[in-house]
């Protein structure tokens, strides 16, 4: 179905570890289940770098990219074997009250610049285009808050890995040589009750969130109590931190009620993401969860591949390679982390082997 690359062929990633920008817009649709809506979309995928660039000449400072994921049906019906070696459904969790939704999304759409007219045009066109053969399933547009804070008031993103750091953190390299160059992403929406939110003293939400909040400085670790978000989001294996690429965003309707953040993490495995999720809902130790959800909970929850960009524009209309594609995908991570293991059972992310 795709058309082979030379061995020599530079694989070229989509635009994952591209600066963090003003506005952004995240499209969430589904597919219409019948052959000439995936071969519409095969079409499409092949022309959307194309696409991308004539949004994007309108205003090349402005920074213009979308970034393409696919769910793990979509993969098979759209392009067949072989797949992504740890594309999956996006796993729920459930503990207490706590819910990790598990939601509907085939492709998602990650549109991001500094000027939101470009965005708005670029997801107008992509719907212009594909409007007829799918549904939406969330559409959010997300702009940035004052100091890169969150409706909640803290800054979000200070310790995002950076350069060199961004690209080992989110993309695919020799663990899945048939895909290097792609990247995970999981997306959630949450919602939050910012009346309860507000009326918690300062102390108090800084614990939550273990940084201060006017400075944004992390609280001393005798000072952090073990249930903040920052505490129960670090990964560390073999004596290193493991990290992942956010670019979350803040959103709402002020006139709704409806105030949000737009969680948007891009890793080389969703096993990372995954762990840090369970650490939050279900706790580390279990019980130990993250005090943020008591303010906020997740509407949505689904996981994407980021192929290559490479890889998309070689897409053909023909039916994909489905011989392969129909074994079952590998399991999520499903059952609680214990507090003292947090290794990923994957080897190296550099994709050296367990010894």
């Amino acid at each position: 179905m795709d058309t082979p690359r030379e061995p020599n062929e530079a694989v070229l990633p989509q635009a994952v570890a591209g600066p963090l920008t003003r506005a952004a817009i995240f499209l969430v649709v589904c597919i219409r289940q019948d052959e000439d809506a995936y071969a519409r979309l095969r079409a499409f995928c092949a022309g959307l770098s194309g696409l991308i660039r004539a949004v994007e000449f309108r205003d090349v400072e402005a920074g213009l990219t979308c970034i393409a994921g696919f769910g793990s049906d979509a993969w098979d019906k759209l392009f067949g074997a072989p797949r992504p070696a740890e594309l999956h459904p996006f796993q729920e969790i459930r503990s207490g009250g706590r819910h990790a939704v598990s939601t509907p999304g085939d492709i998602l759409f990650h549109i991001r610049a500094q000027r939101m007219d470009l965005c708005f045009e670029l997801a107008t066109q992509i719907m212009e285009s594909i409007g007829g053969v799918v549904s939406i399933a969330d559409e959010v547009h997300g702009f940035r808050y004052f100091d890169d804070r969150d409706v909640i008031g803290f800054v979000d993103g200070t310790e995002n890995p950076r350069g060199d750091a961004a690209r080992e953190a989110a993309i695919v390299a020799g663990e899945d040589p048939a895909f290097a160059g792609g990247s995970y992403v999981i997306v959630q929406k949450y919602l939050h009750d910012m009346h309860a939110w507000n009326a918690l003293p300062v102390e108090m939400q800084e614990r939550i969130i273990g940084r201060r909040k006017l400075s944004d400085v992390e609280l001393n670790d005798a000072d952090k109590p073990t249930f903040a978000h920052n505490v129960l989001t670090n990964i560390v294996e073999n004596g290193r931190q493991l990290q992942i690429l956010r670019d979350n965003m803040p959103f709402g309707r002020p006139g709704h009620g409806e105030f949000g953040t737009y969680f948007i993490g891009y890793s080389r495995t969703p096993r990372i993401t995954e762990i840090m999720l369970q650490n939050m809902f279900a706790g580390r130790p279990p019980g130990n969860y993250d005090r943020l959800l008591d303010f906020s909970h997740a509407a949505t929850g689904c996981l994407f591949f980021v192929p290559p960009a490479t890889f998309l524009d070689s897409v053909t209309a023909g039916a994909p390679n489905v011989a392969e594609s129909a074994k079952a995908p590998p399991a999520p991570l499903s059952t609680p982390v214990a507090a003292d293991d947090t290794s990923l059972r994957i080897g190296s992310l550099k994709g050296e082997k367990d010894e």
